[in-house]
């Protein structure tokens, strides 16, 4: 059956629509039901759309723009704070996954260069796949998502080695074939029949372009095109850039995703960062949904039927295989064992990128069709299977109650507010009531669905959402108004919703809440000056009471717990500088340095202050005498 690509857009759009929604309400995450969705309006089932072929070439952007996103969030404090995760765990899972999968097809009878292409494919895990359900089961923040997410990084920065290496593990006598209209075809494009040495050079030219005119012209161009103030049209360049850089990937014959990943890497630490990637998530969560239905609709049931228990034993070995070399790996990199075990789990996939490479290694005659067509169903059932995997083990390792439905999403009232409250839980409401009780208007944010049910009840006005998203900002009144209270306890997301807010929104006053003193330092450099450590006016309460009982009378202890605070805080700015971690030795010298200096300064005030109570007592037990005040 053919239809036009705007009816097969309708078709796959409907199937997304209904099929997501039960999916995620029967627990299973929203993406196996894109792909039993796509297999049931595929050609192989009812057969609704015909062959995925055009969609599909639409939907696979959404992969490149996953990518481009990817590569924004690679700063390079980010990728030093994630090192052990990409280089000790992703090497580490790369190599062990090849060696296991490849020793597994050369003892099924392949070739020892086929079944080593192989286990290099079927080591990729889907990074659309994991990410999106991390993210669904709010695991991106924790140790599993960090984990999780360097080892795709290094398997994604994997892939340009990779394309250098298949080619020569090609097998004589074995035809190249034509992969164009499979997954991710592959085309060698402006540089085909080329001598490899030539090719190299176009390729190394294609990449230095990328990275110069990332950092080098972009950056103007955006300048010019923001002091338009055309949303419309920066959100059209950002797309026009993703797209220029896929297609010159393709015109070299690299994937168009790597491409769009390296210009991600190249902006990270660009301006316009946070608003490429308010611009482009929309986009992305739209086209990566059709990929996964387009992948389900190529899923070759006709295969899947003549060889069903082969084929499901080869996809339950992978996935298992899979799983115990990265928990073996993760374990003996002294990760926690139910880190270790969500991780493994969640990476037993395999992923888009095998479609690339699957692709590629059949046209320069390292796979031929037949093993091609194996190895992509089984990478597409692992990819179905993958969401039931990851909800399982989330049971049994963590648990966890059938997820609560979000709550009801309220209007924004109408006019200015005066402040934003992000966080309304035991930190964040004392301040809201108070600005509420003195007649300013604020708007309420939490991401909590039971913090948020419990509120509601008692009345409270409180909306759901992450307010680290520009448009939810946007639409609470982050343009209008004078003040955003960060009081969230996620120190990554506090900083990434500070570095978000105070880019597009320039004129906001932000006062953020502090885990700890570390945390209140990396805030103060993205340039919050109002920092309230979270426990440290308490704990000064706290200590008030002690000295009290200790047989301090209430204004002696009062000046102490002043005293402390005035010299802790001018040395917490004094200390700014050289705060580059809590285990960084220049900043514990200057640490111990300071803490002598403070006790010795605080000694000798307390002292002070001793004499002046003494006298004070001594005036008071004494007849007043004329002409002297009682005050």
């Amino acid at each position: 059956m053919t239809q036009s690509l705007l009816f097969q857009v309708m078709v796959y759009l409907a199937a997304g629509v209904i099929a997501a929604p039960i999916a995620k309400r029967l627990g299973l995450g929203s993406v196996l039901g894109y792909l039993v969705a796509g297999v049931i309006v595929g050609p192989f089932a009812l057969n609704l759309v015909g062959e995925p072929g055009d969609v599909m070439k639409v939907a696979e952007f959404g992969v490149v723009i996953l990518l481009f996103l990817i590569g924004l969030e690679l700063r390079p404090q980010l990728l030093w704070g994630l090192r052990k995760s990409i280089f000790g765990l992703g090497l580490g899972q790369m190599v062990a996954c090849t060696a296991i999968t490849a020793g597994a097809a050369l003892a099924l009878g392949m070739e020892a260069r086929t079944a080593l292409a192989a286990g290099l494919i079927l080591a990729m895990s889907s990074t659309a796949i994991v990410l999106q359900s991390l993210d669904e089961k709010g695991l991106r923040q924790a140790a599993p998502g960090q984990a999780a997410f360097g080892v795709l990084l290094f398997q994604d920065l994997s892939v340009i080695p990779l394309f250098t290496l298949l080619p020569l593990l090609a097998i004589p006598g074995l035809a190249a074939h034509d992969a164009a209209g499979g997954h991710g075809s592959h085309s060698g494009g402006l540089l085909a029949g080329l001598p490899l040495w030539a090719g190299a050079l176009g390729v190394m030219a294609a990449v230095a372009a990328v990275v110069v005119g990332g950092r080098y012209l972009t950056r103007p161009v955006f300048r010019f095109i923001a002091s338009t103030r055309l949303r419309e049209i920066f959100t059209a360049s950002a797309l026009l850039l993703v797209v220029a850089v896929a297609v010159l990937m393709e015109m070299v014959g690299l994937s168009p995703a790597l491409g769009a990943f390296l210009a991600g890497v190249v902006l990270a630490d660009s301006e316009f960062r946070r608003e490429l990637e308010a611009d482009i998530e929309p986009f992305r969560g739209l086209l990566l949904s059709l990929f996964f239905i387009t992948v389900g609709a190529g899923l070759d049931l006709k295969l899947v039927a003549s060889r069903p228990l082969e084929l499901f034993g080869l996809v339950l070995g992978l996935m298992v295989a899979k799983a115990g070399a990265m928990y073996v790996v993760a374990r003996l990199l002294r990760t926690p064992a139910r880190t270790a075990a969500i991780t493994s789990v969640f990476l037993a996939q395999g992923g888009e990128f095998a479609f690339v490479l699957l692709g590629f290694a059949l046209s320069v005659s390292v796979l031929a069709p037949d093993q091609a067509a194996l190895l992509t169903a089984i990478v597409a059932l692992s990819m179905a299977l993958a969401p039931l995997a990851m909800a399982a083990v989330e049971k049994l390792t963590a648990g966890r109650d059938v997820d609560l439905d979000e709550p009801e999403p309220l209007p924004f009232d109408q006019g200015d507010p005066d402040a934003i409250v992000a966080g309304f839980g035991r930190f964040g409401q004392i301040a809201a009531r108070v600005l509420m009780a003195n007649n300013f208007k604020v708007v309420t944010l939490d991401s909590s669905i039971e913090q948020i049910d419990v509120l509601r009840k008692f009345g409270w006005r409180v909306h759901y959402g992450d307010a680290s998203r520009l448009d939810l900002l946007r639409a609470a009144g982050a343009e209008k108004a004078k003040l955003l209270l960060v009081a969230i306890d996620d120190t990554a997301k506090a900083k990434e919703m500070i570095e978000a807010a105070s880019h597009a929104f320039p004129h906001l006053s932000i006062i953020a809440r502090a885990y700890d003193r570390q945390h209140a330092y990396e805030l103060l450099k993205l340039g919050v000056e109002d920092i309230e450590r979270e426990t440290f006016e308490s704990a000064l309460a706290f200590t008030r009471r002690a000295l009290t009982r200790l047989g301090f009378s209430d204004r002696r202890a009062a000046r102490a717990t002043t005293i402390f605070r005035d010299h802790d805080r001018e040395t917490f700015l004094k200390l700014a500088s050289v705060a580059t971690g809590k285990t960084d030795q220049g900043y514990i010298d200057a640490t111990r340095q300071s803490r002598a200096m403070m006790e010795g300064l605080l000694r000798a005030e307390m002292a002070a202050a001793g004499d002046d109570d003494a006298d004070n007592r001594t005036r008071a037990r004494r007849p007043v005498e004329a002409g002297e005040s009682q005050v």
